[in-house]
This record gives C-alpha cells, sequence and structure tokens, in this order.
C-alpha cells in the first residue's frame, strides 16, 4: 500500500495551487508541489483532495461538480459548438499575423478541445486544451470573464471546454488563446491516466483504446498513417485503371482460402451462414462478368489464434486484373509498396526495428524449392506425399500432427526455415500444387503452380497468383481438398463453391489475382512490432466482472 500523503503536511505559498497526485508517492509528491512555485508549468487541478482518495471518491467529488454545474444553469452537455478552427490552425493564423504585423487587430478566434492540464494561481490560470490537430494554451482572469470564471473551480483534466477569444503571448512566449467567454462542451466523469504515470498493462491499452489515446497521443499517428497508406493504395488502383467493388460478408459456402470459418445463422432465411473468408471467389465472379480490373479493401474474418501478426479479423485487399499474370501482379506490388513508403517517409527506406527495410524495386525473386533446400537441406521432390515429408519434419523436430496434409507440412517448413531469413522485400514463387488449389499450373514445372508471396521483415504480406481458369482443373481440385479435410481432418482446406464452377464454365480471361494483408502492411511502413499496434480494437478475450472488470488500474489504491 502506497503511503497516502496528507493535505496539511505541505507548506502551501498558493492557497490555490493543488498539484495532481494520484499514483505518486509522498516523496515524489511533496518534491513536485515544493517545486510549484517555483514552476509554473507544474500540473494543477482545482480539487486536490478528490485526487488523494479512492476512485470512488474521485467520482463522487465530479458527480458533485457537475451538479453544481447544472445549478449555474450550464447545460454540462450541450449538443453543439461553433468552432471556428482547430487548436492548431489557431497557433498558424497568429504565427502569421505576427509576420504581417496585424497580431494587434487579429479577429476573435473560438477553440476547443479536451483539458489536460491545469495551472491555477488565484484570479488567474492557464489550462492546454488538446483536440486532434495539437495543443494550445489558454489563459483565463477573473477580471476578463467575470462571473464564468467561478466555472473554473467545477473543471477537472479531461473535461471538454470551448474557449472563445484573443491569440497573444505570454512573458514566456509562449502562444495563448486569452478568453473572453467559455463553455463547457462534455463533463468527465472518470480521471484520466497520468502524463507521467501512465497505462500499468499493455492490454489495457488495447482493451480500452480511447485511453491510449489520450494518454499516449503519439499512438493517433500510427492510425492517422493508416489512414494514409489505405488512401495511398486506392488512389493506386483506380489510377490503372481498378474499380473499388463490394462483395458479401455473410456467405453460404467460406471459400477461396486455407481457414476455418466463423458460423451464424439467418433467421429468416433459416440457414447456416458464413463471415466470408476471402472476397477472392466472389471477385473472379466479375471479372467472368466482364469488370477487366477489381478491387476490393474490405475485413475478411478466421477462426484462427491471435499472435503478434494474426487476429481473427483483418483488412484484406483483393485484386484482379484479366490479361494479367502473376509475374505483372509483382511489379504492380513493388511500384504500389515503394510508392507508399515513399509517400509515408519520403523514402523507400524504412526503419524496422533495429533494421531497415529497402522497398526499392526491384525485389528479389527466389524459388520456393531452392530457398527450403537451402536453409533447410531438404528437398522436397524427394518427398512427395505426406507420409514421407511427415518423417523428415518429425527428424527436422517440427512436430506434425499425425495425418497433416503436405502442403501444410511444406508451410510449417517455410515458416521455420525459409521466412526468417527473408528480412528485405522478396518474392518467394512457385508453390506446389498442393498448397494453391486457385492457381494456374506452372507450364515448365509440372506440380507446381504459379504463385509468389511477398515478405519482408520476415512476414509475408502478399499473396498472388496467376488464376486457374480450367473449370474442369479447377473442380478437380477442389475434390481434393474435399478430400484433405475428410482423410487428414484440415478444417482449413478449402472450399467447394458450385456457382463460382458453374461461373468458370461461362470462361474466365487469363487472369492474375492479389491479395496484400492491409495490417501488415501497416506494420511494416510503421514500423510497428505487433499487429495490436496497428488495429485500433485488436480482438482480446473478453474479461469477467462487468464493469469493473474495465476499469483502468492507474489510480492510487
Amino acid at each position: 500500500m502506497k503511503k497516502m500523503t496528507r493535505f496539511s503536511e505541505f507548506p502551501l505559498h498558493y492557497p490555490d495551487a493543488r498539484l495532481r497526485l494520484i499514483g505518486t508517492d509522498y516523496e515524489t509528491s511533496k518534491e513536485r508541489l515544493s517545486n510549484a512555485v517555483a514552476d509554473s508549468n507544474v500540473q494543477t487541478e482545482p480539487d486536490f483532495a478528490e485526487n488523494l482518495g479512492s476512485l470512488e471518491a474521485n467520482l463522487e467529488s465530479r458527480r458533485a461538480k457537475l451538479e453544481r454545474i447544472r445549478q449555474r444553469g450550464i447545460d454540462p452537455y450541450p449538443a453543439r459548438f461553433e468552432r471556428s478552427c482547430t487548436t492548431t490552425d489557431a497557433i498558424d493564423l497568429f504565427e502569421a499575423a505576427e509576420s504581417e504585423g496585424t497580431a494587434e487587430n487579429a479577429e476573435t478566434l473560438s477553440v476547443a478541445g479536451r483539458i489536460v492540464s491545469m495551472r491555477v494561481m488565484g484570479r488567474a490560470a492557464f489550462l492546454d486544451l488538446r483536440d486532434s490537430s495539437g495543443t494550445l494554451q489558454a489563459m483565463l482572469r477573473q477580471n476578463a470573464l467575470g462571473e464564468e470564471y467561478g466555472l473554473l473551480q467545477d473543471l477537472d483534466l479531461g473535461d471538454f471546454l470551448g474557449v472563445t477569444g484573443h491569440m497573444m503571448r505570454t512573458r514566456t512566449g509562449q502562444a495563448t488563446i486569452e478568453a473572453q467567454s467559455l463553455t463547457m462542451l462534455a463533463k468527465g466523469m472518470r480521471p484520466l491516466p497520468e502524463k507521467w504515470h501512465g497505462l500499468r498493462d499493455v492490454e489495457t491499452r488495447y482493451r480500452q483504446r480511447y485511453l491510449d489515446l489520450i494518454a499516449n497521443p503519439e499512438v493517433a499517428e500510427t492510425f492517422v498513417q493508416r489512414s494514409r497508406i489505405i488512401g495511398g493504395i486506392r488512389r493506386f488502383l483506380d489510377g490503372r485503371g481498378f474499380v473499388e467493388v463490394d462483395t458479401p460478408i455473410l456467405v453460404p459456402i467460406p471459400a477461396g482460402a486455407h481457414a476455418r470459418p466463423f458460423v451464424t445463422h439467418h433467421n429468416a432465411l433459416d440457414e447456416q451462414l458464413y463471415l466470408r473468408i476471402a472476397t477472392e471467389l466472389y471477385l473472379k465472379r466479375l471479372i467472368v462478368g466482364g469488370l477487366d480490373k477489381v478491387y476490393e479493401i474490405g475485413r475478411v474474418f478466421r477462426n484462427e489464434g491471435i499472435d503478434q501478426d494474426h487476429n481473427p479479423e483483418f483488412t484484406l485487399l483483393e485484386s484482379y486484373e484479366a490479361y494479367a499474370d502473376y509475374n505483372s501482379v509483382m511489379e504492380m506490388v513493388e511500384a504500389m509498396v515503394s510508392s507508399l513508403a515513399q509517400d509515408i517517409h519520403g523514402s523507400t527506406v524504412v526503419p524496422m526495428g533495429d533494421e531497415v527495410v529497402d522497398f526499392t524495386p526491384p525485389w528479389p525473386r527466389l524459388s520456393l524449392r531452392e530457398e527450403l533446400r537451402r536453409h533447410s537441406g531438404i528437398d522436397i521432390e524427394d518427398y512427395p506425399d505426406s507420409e514421407s515429408l511427415t518423417g523428415v519434419c518429425i527428424d527436422l523436430g517440427l512436430q506434425p500432427g499425425p495425418r497433416e496434409a503436405r502442403g501444410r507440412l511444406i508451410d510449417k517448413m517455410l515458416a521455420t526455415y525459409v521466412e526468417p531469413h527473408l528480412l528485405q522485400p522478396s518474392f518467394l514463387m512457385d508453390y506446389p500444387e498442393d498448397m494453391s488449389p486457385l492457381a494456374k499450373g506452372h507450364p515448365d514445372k509440372p506440380g507446381y503452380v504459379e504463385r509468389f508471396e511477398a515478405f519482408a521483415a520476415g512476414m509475408e504480406i502478399a499473396n498472388s497468383y496467376t488464376e486457374l481458369n480450367d473449370p474442369e482443373v479447377q473442380r478437380a481440385r477442389f475434390v481434393a481438398q474435399e478430400h484433405q479435410r475428410d482423410a487428414y481432418g484440415n478444417e482449413e482446406a478449402d472450399r467447394t463453391d458450385m456457382d463460382f464452377l458453374t461461373a468458370l464454365e461461362y470462361g474466365m480471361p487469363p487472369t492474375g489475382g492479389l491479395g496484400i494483408g492491409i495490417d501488415r502492411l501497416v506494420m511494416l511502413l510503421t514500423g510497428q512490432a505487433t499487429i495490436r499496434d496497428v488495429l485500433l480494437f485488436p480482438q482480446m478475450r473478453s474479461l469477467s466482472g462487468g464493469e469493473n472488470a474495465a476499469t483502468p488500474d492507474y489510480v492510487a489504491e
């Protein structure tokens, strides 16, 4: 139990200077308060006592303040506020006026934001207001605000406040808005995590992303960049004549990928449906229908594990181009990803932890078979069936299941021996047919298909193949996949979509297809080590305990 500080132990020179102390120990708190006189930038809050008790005492104090605000005839949650500019725009406008010598006659501005610090000194106070663009200091003076200044005693860190006034510079040179009027915009009923104490548990950041964004404003930049990356992908594909489309999320057959689906039930139709695991088969139907270049960016759902680069729902880009093959798709991927890196970083060389990843085209083209042989010493041509390859995997210590299909075994070998070496952007090419039921056979390599996966920083970011467009061969491949499910218990094997086979029978031109995991691409381009840091709301195990389960643990007990 932390030693709690008694208010009477502090010799206050400023009776109105009250230091925020949640989660701090006695000596640290005493030192901070003793420095408050010398440093006007120390974070303070009007009600010192509320921060020394339990969370419930804090909530009770805020409820009392809320009631006093209402008794003043003020709506603590108004429907609107006419904001004339953001906090950053206010500073930019003021600096422009200063450079033109017109700052004295600058127009009245209205800004708004969350109160993230308060420094109260009797008849004057300084507040820092933060919005999505940045932070602006506001100066409140009793002689300028009159009775409105009394609202200050009922404000807390975390409240949203609107301030109308003129811009000025303080004696320390800080651009500041001098308040002429205040507007209460939203009363925060829970205390914020402290700037110097933060959130103790990483999971709290993911479960309560709103607190993460409040406590760590720099986190928002990753998601701003994510938006720019997705926008850049759209511009790139639109510029090449692709058409963005939407395909069903609830589907009768979960096909188009090796994955276990989520199952649901449609009451009105009384049918079992699935959340899509891919968009591939619907997009290829559109190629059959005559749309030569199509793409979709959307959520797909796979009932799989969660780790640093997997989440059961994720954002996938899939594109299909008639009269193209996997070679032309490779060139498109290089051009697109390098242009995104240039847009985000101003360079095609991107930092990733202690390494740098160079997305400058061309990327190396590597043979899957040769890379496996080089890094594991095994030539998969010597092991043409699952039984023989299972023995090799056991000798390698890969712990295969008793009835794993050959394709799954090869995938395990790739993940163990090859992928960790693919730090720089590379294309791993020409996969075994039994790993790729929707890809066209390689004309010069029997048993292989024209497929590549793109890797960077040891992680797969793209999958592509020259699409199989022979309906009879596709039907046979589907039958083989169903056999894998029955014979080997492979629940992730692809499923037969009879309507897709019917569509192929009407004829599909030669086509190059592509799938890119947007979340992994964002990880690479923003230097994040886990997929959870590029998903605003990653999937988490549910907590028991009701409301208290979601209560943050940053308030001192």
